[in-house]
């Protein structure tokens, strides 16, 4: 991943070969600053099918150094029925 100075630059497009392996869909920004967490949604292509897969999401932290935004860690949510999971289970602990 190339750094970046602001969190409107940062993405997880990647492309290989002239094929975009990882097409980004959407990016919301939960958290701006030191430490930025943004949510992605997005595809990847297979190269066996000729096809992008099914949508997938993941959840990025990011820290400035030096001017630049740097990735630190990640989680992937594997499925449509793990990403339901967790807004339920979320949706359950954030009731007042």
């Amino acid at each position: 991943m190339t750094e970046t100075s602001t969190v409107d630059d940062l993405t997880i497009t990647y492309e290989e070969n002239g094929i975009e392996t990882v097409k980004q869909l959407d990016k919301k920004v939960l958290t701006k600053g030191a430490w930025a967490t943004i949510m992605y949604r997005y595809k990847e292509w297979s190269a066996a099918k000729g096809e992008y897969g099914a949508d997938k999401y993941t959840i990025r932290r990011y820290q400035k150094r030096d001017g630049n935004y740097q990735q630190k860690s990640k989680f992937n949510i594997s499925s449509v029925d793990q990403a339901k999971g967790i807004i339920e289970i979320l949706q359950e602990w954030t009731k007042e």
